[in-house]
Formats: structure tokens, C-alpha cells, sequence
């Protein structure tokens, strides 16, 4: 969690927590049950069990399961002429009956797996009217609580005699209620829990519909603004509530004096998170409205502001654009001492916590490293004008030319984790494409890209905008920003492979990135040996947090049995503080212990080892066991160095050069926005060529098409015969 949310405080003061979970939760979109929600469910019950939380579960399901099961029996008993005729759905009350038997069986099997023990109470709307029940209610569930047991509510539907739907109120002195939400409500209040979490099929309240990408998250729902204001989709497609009956309920239980939080339980750690007091879902407070809320930018807002800055700086001649880069340039130079600063305060909290050194060491922005960005982003400055630039003319017919000319993509989002020289990059990069930028770093970082983006934002004149590069604050605005594929045109991922995976399922927006950095040198029987000891040392010790970092070395196997020029590149290796790991043939040979995988990114010092019998051998080992990153041959056998350059499918292919050498930068691209290894759109290091389009330009006199009866085409190529 990057920050605590203020409006989450209450959370340090919950003992006893209400968990409502609902059909729609509880059963898959076939009706089935839904049993790894459900196991994940149980596990984060034990767990806060565990942590010395008095946790009451309300449950929903009874029905649709026991739907389920008459549904199969009738089926198995039936005929084949039965089965023609049209079937009768089956009365509630009996599939509540049916059902609820093995609903608790499930519960009650999944919680002693868990070495938990659970309980029933059924209980029905009218019961509540009696004040010795309720009296005698709170005694057994106290007693239950004591003894670290989880009590299980479900309203008795079986036998329930409510006909019509009741909206549960506080105000209502019988205390009744329609549904599992309005119970879940009257339950936290009956027994004077501290807090309500009511699982939903989605992230929680929002103020339209929740399939509407248009819809924003309501973090903090205030009555005095959003009654009213709201508008509701259909109930549950199972349930008989549905997002009005929680609100119903939530609103209720809140200002009743019980905290109130909605969020998905689809989730498997959600319970937790609200614990945690992380800024998931939606919660309800009698005091809210008291609180200072300030209006905070939503994810599409960030996004919509972004593309219209983006506009004005299109607008913009190449001067102006220029102008703004080299104000950037000199803004970094000029508060390079505060940048230093925050800097170093991250990397104090990243010492103190225990952070992996090749975590700080890309954390760290070195002597040197404000001079050298500025430095990239001047170049970047004088680079020919990438927008606008006409590809292709066509001349399609007499007085008709067709035009193919480069274009902003439109508004890019940038994940990237430890890295804030990242940030001036890919900010210098975005301004120089025209594109508008939304930047979400790792919290470790946070102090150093908070100043960055402010020292950047600020050379940006007021009629292009400051909210052209948007920086987002908490990891908890990502999963919103994912979903605006309507306005996000383009992700890049710049982390762990963890990251760029999570962020590939979680969004339609097309993402452009590498997992992992598993870069190899293959050093063939015929390499020069300084040539190779040089290019292996630099490609693992110069930077070796780099992706672009040697993670394998290949040896020839004649090399081993040589005068020596591979004892030396091993030497060389552990002298300068290389762990080494082998494989099955070069753990043997070197006495080293045998690598778990060779699809390992170690980014420190240490790498893999291996020998190999040739060429195609290597070849196939880096198709095997690499990410298709950058690698590398060292041989003066020019016929063996074709081979490898041209079978060998990556993004980057060296030969007698270090990997080290894959980067925006020293490729004469200004800069990086990353290094990409799919095989669409962009491959290696991506700079402003990457984060264009194209678009056609048609200019005519007047011409139609009249199914081409008027149209003598040409089809004649302008830019070659000019």
C-alpha cells in the first residue's frame, strides 16, 4: 500500500467483524458453485480468525444450490418423453430447504480442513420481534466468539412467511428484514460489531452503471451528496438484492454507528485489504460527511486530461515543442540538488525496509545522472520532427494524392517499477512524440518521482497544460486506468515479470513490454578470448541490475580444453564478485552448483554457465530458455556469426558487442520508453518511432466514386519518382 487512506482510519479499531457474502458470489454464471472463491473465502476467515478477529459470516446460496440439486435429481429421474414436455421451475421454499442442508456441509468441510470450527444459525424476519431472542441471540454468539468459533447466518427461506420486498430501516423497531444484505445490516448492529464488509460480484458502489466505462468508483459514499444521484443497474442476476439492497443495508448499518465497506469478493485477499485499511471498494460512515473529501481526480479524468493536453501540444510548431524539451533539460539541471535529496530519502526507506540491493541499486539516481538526462533530452530536442513526417504519397489518380503520415498514438500509460530515471525518460519521450502521458511508479520510489514530475510540469507552459503527464499516486488507481481502453491507447509495463503479467490480464488495452531480461553470451571455439573476456565482464558487471545484463554465458564446448581463455573469463568473473551457477555439463567441469533454471533473471552478480556443442546448439538453448531480450555471439567465423544473427529470434542480435549496449540511449534514440520483446508494433529499445502511428491524408478536387466508373486509377508511387 503506498499511502493510508485518512477515510480508512476506523480500521484500527475493529475486533469484531459482519462478512455478508452473496449469491452471486457464491455461484458461478451457470449456477454451479463457485468453490475456489469459496475456499478463498474460508482462508481469509481463518486467517483473520487467526489474528484474533471475532468473525461472523452471512451467507447466501441455499437456494441456487439446492436449485441445482433438484434440477439434476429431476433430470436423473426423468424419461425421455418426460424431458419434452416443458419443465416447471421449482418452488423456492423447497430448494432453500434442499439446499441449505449441503451448503453448510460445504462450509463446514472447507472450515475444518482449515481447523476451524463453524455453526449455523438459521433465523427468519419475524423472530426479531421478540426481544428475549434477540437478548438470547447475542448471548450465544458471544459464547460461539469466545470459544473462536464462526458463527454462519442465512435467513431460514424455507420456511420464511415475507411475501413481498421490506427495505430494511434502523428506524424500524421490529427489526425485520427482506434479504441476506438487510440481515448482514441488522446482525452488525445487533451485535454490536465494528465493522460490516459486504462481498459483491463487483469492486463496489459506482455512480452508473458498473459495465459503463464511463463509471467512477465511489471511494467514500456521503449521503448528503450522492443519494439521489446514483443510478442502480438490475438486481443480482441470482440474488434477490442486488447493489440497491447493499446500499440500502450499508446505509442503515452506518449511520447506526457500524462501518460499512462493499467490495468484490470475486478477489481472493479483499477482507484483508480492508483490514489493512488499503482503499478498495466503497465505505459507508455516520461521519462522512464531516469529513474534508477532497475531490480527487478520477482515472478516466487523469486520462481525458491528459489527451486534451495532448491536442494543444499537436497544435504546437517544432519550435515551441523544442523550446519545452530544453526547458525541461534545464528545469532538471537547475533543481538537481532537491532532486538528489528526495532521492536519497527513498533510498534511506529502501535500506531500512530491508530492499534488495539490485532494487536500490536502480533506485538510486548516481553522480552524474541529472547531468547525463539532461543531456539525452537535449539531443532528443534536436532530432528531426517525428510528427508529420509523410511515408508514403500514392498518387491514386489524376489530381487525387493519398497521403501515409506519422502520428501520435494518443495517451500512453507507464507502469515502472524502482527506476525514477525512468520517469525523465519516458516524460521527455512523450512530450517529444506528442503523446499524452500517464506515469505510475513503485512506491519506493515515490519521493523522487513526485519532485521529478513536478520539476518537469512545471517547464510546460500553461496553453499546453499541466496535467499533459499525469502521475498516479496509488497502485489502487491502476485497475481503474485498465479498464479505459477507450481512452488509454497504449500500456507499457517496465517491472517484473509479475507485473507485466498481472497488467496483460487484467486489460484490453494493448501492452507493449518485456517480462524478463534473459540475456545470453555465446562464445564460439573460434572467438577472439580478450575480445570475449571484455564484452563477458561488461555484460555482466557493468550495470548488473540492467535488463540488458548478461544472465547466461554459452561457451563452445572446445574452448574448455584450450590453453586457458576460458579459465580466464571464469576467473575474471569471480574475481570481480560473480556468483556462478552452472549446468549439467558446466557445474561439473567448473565445481560450481547447478542452476535451479536457466530461465532466471538475476539481476545482481550472478549468472549461468553453461558448455554447448555448437552454434545451432546455443541457438537452440536461447530459444529454449530466453525472453527474446538481447543476445549476443562472440567468433571471427563470419559464416558461424550470420548463422546466429539470423536464426536467433530476439529483439536485439550482437555480435562482439556487449548486451549492455541495448538501450535507447546509446542506440541514438534520445531516450527509451522501454525495450519491448513482442513482435508487434515495436521490438527492442522503444523510442519516439515506437509511440507513433500513421494516418491517411487524401486530397482531391472534387472527385467521387460512382462505382469507379469516373476514376482512372493510377496508383502511382510520388515519393520515389520525386
Amino acid at each position: 500500500m503506498d499511502s493510508v487512506d485518512p477515510t480508512r482510519a476506523f480500521v484500527n479499531r475493529v475486533k469484531r467483524i459482519v462478512v455478508k457474502v452473496g449469491t452471486a458470489v457464491v455461484t458461478r454464471g451457470d449456477g454451479r458453485l463457485a468453490l475456489g472463491r469459496l475456499g478463498a473465502l474460508c482462508e481469509q476467515l481463518k486467517d483473520i480468525n487467526a489474528q484474533g478477529y471475532e468473525v461472523i459470516l452471512v451467507t447466501s446460496g441455499a437456494v441456487g444450490l439446492g436449485r441445482q440439486r433438484l434440477r439434476y435429481r429431476r433430470l436423473a429421474n426423468s424419461s425421455f418423453a418426460d424431458l419434452q414436455n416443458p419443465q416447471n421451475d421449482f418452488d423456492g421454499k423447497a430448494c432453500a430447504a434442499v439446499g441449505q442442508s449441503s451448503l453448510m456441509a460445504l462450509y463446514d468441510t472447507m472450515f475444518s480442513q482449515l481447523d476451524v470450527t463453524s455453526s449455523q444459525l438459521l433465523v427468519t424476519d419475524s423472530v426479531f420481534r421478540d426481544e428475549a431472542f434477540r437478548k438470547q441471540l447475542s448471548e450465544t454468539v458471544k459464547s460461539l466468539l469466545k470459544l473462536r468459533v464462526v458463527p454462519i447466518f442465512n435467513e431460514n427461506d424455507a420456511v420464511s412467511t415475507r411475501k413481498a420486498p421490506y427495505e430494511f430501516c434502523l428506524q424500524d423497531s421490529s427489526g425485520i428484514f427482506w434479504d441476506n444484505d438487510s440481515l448482514a445490516g441488522l446482525l452488525a448492529l445487533e451485535l454490536k460489531a465494528d465493522l460490516l464488509v459486504l462481498l459483491s460480484d463487483v469492486e463496489g458502489l459506482y455512480d452508473g452503471p458498473p459495465t459503463d466505462p464511463k463509471s467512477k468508483l465511489i471511494h467514500t459514499y456521503v449521503k448528503e451528496i450522492h443519494h439521489g444521484e446514483i443510478t442502480f443497474g438490475d438486481k443480482s442476476r441470482v440474488g434477490r438484492g442486488g447493489m440497491t439492497a447493499k446500499v440500502n443495508a450499508a446505509v442503515c448499518a452506518a449511520y447506526g454507528g457500524i462501518p460499512v465497506v462493499i467490495t468484490s469478493g470475486y478477489a481472493t485477499d479483499n477482507i484483508k485489504k480492508v483490514l489493512r485499511g488499503d482503499r478498495i471498494g466503497t465505505v459507508f460512515h455516520q461521519d462522512a460527511h464531516l469529513w474534508t473529501l477532497v475531490k480527487e481526480e478520477g482515472a478516466r479524468d487523469l486520462a481525458v486530461s491528459a489527451r486534451e493536453s495532448s491536442r494543444q501540444l499537436r497544435a504546437l510548431g517544432s519550435k515551441d515543442r523544442r523550446k519545452i524539451l530544453l526547458d525541461v533539460a534545464d528545469a532538471l539541471v537547475a533543481n538537481e540538488g532537491q532532486i538528489i535529496a528526495e532521492n536519497e530519502a527513498d533510498i534511506a526507506v529502501a535500506q531500512e525496509n530491508g530492499y534488495e540491493k539490485a532494487l536500490i541499486s536502480r533506485l538510486a539516481l548516481k553522480p552524474g545522472k541529472i547531468a547525463a538526462l539532461a543531456t539525452s533530452i537535449r539531443k532528443l530536442a534536436d532530432m528531426e520532427e517525428p510528427i508529420g513526417r509523410v511515408l508514403q504519397k500514392t498518387e491514386l489518380a489524376e489530381g487525387l494524392v493519398l497521403e501515409k503520415v506519422s502520428c501520435p498514438l494518443g495517451v500512453l500509460l507507464v507502469v515502472f517499477e524502482s527506476r525514477p530515471d525512468a520517469l525523465v525518460q519516458i516524460a521527455s519521450l512523450a512530450i517529444q512524440s506528442r503523446n499524452g502521458l500517464l506515469l505510475k511508479g513503485g512506491k519506493e520510489a515515490k519521493r523522487s518521482n513526485a519532485i521529478l514530475h513536478k520539476v518537469i510540469t512545471s517547464a510546460i507552459p500553461e496553453n499546453v497544460g499541466g496535467k499533459l503527464i499525469g502521475l498516479v499516486n496509488t497502485r489502487d488507481e491502476i485497475p481503474d486506468l485498465l479498464k479505459l481502453d477507450d481512452v488509454i491507447d497504449l500500456v507499457i509495463p517496465r517491472g517484473s515479470n509479475k507485473l507485466v503479467s498481472q497488467i496483460k490480464e487484467s486489460t484490453k488495452i494493448p501492452v507493449l513490454g518485456h517480462a524478463d531480461g534473459i540475456c545470453h553470451v555465446y562464445i564460439d571455439k573460434s572467438a577472439n578470448k580478450e575480445m570475449a573476456k571484455r564484452i563477458v565482464l561488461d555484460a555482466k558487471t557493468d550495470y548488473p541490475a540492467a535488463c540488458n545484463a548478461m544472465e547466461t554465458l554459452l561457451v563452445h564446448k572446445d574452448l574448455v580444453t584450450d590453453d586457458g581463455g576460458f579459465k580466464q573469463i571464469i576467473s575474471g568473473l569471480q574475481g570481480l564478485g560473480v556468483t556462478l551457477y552452472g549446468g549439467p555439463k558446466a557445474s561439473t567441469v567448473l565445481n560450481i552448483p547447478e542452476t535451479s533454471s536457466f530461465h532466471h533473471e538475476y539481476s545482481s552478480l550472478a549468472c549461468s554457465v553453461e558448455i554447448v556443442d555448437d552454434v545451432t546448439t546455443a541457438i537452440n538453448h536461447i530459444h529454449e530458455h530466453g525472453s527474446a531480450h538481447t543476445d549476443c555471439i562472440v567468433t571471427e567465423d563470419h559464416e558461424v556469426a550470420e548463422t546466429f544473427l539470423s536464426q536467433v529470434d530476439s529483439a536485439a542480435i550482437f555480435h562482439n558487442a556487449s548486451t549492455r549496449f541495448c538501450d535507447g540511449a546509446r542506440f541514438g534514440l534520445g531516450a527509451e520508453v522501454g525495450i519491448s520483446t513482442s513482435r508487434i508494433h515495436a521490438r527492442g529499445p522503444v523510442g519516439v518511432e515506437g509511440l507513433l502511428t500513421t494516418r491517411w491524408i487524401l486530397r482531391g478536387n472534387g472527385q467521387v466514386v460512382d462505382s469507379d466508373r469516373g476514376v482512372k486509377y493510377t496508383h502511382k508511387d510520388l515519393l520515389t519518382s520525386t
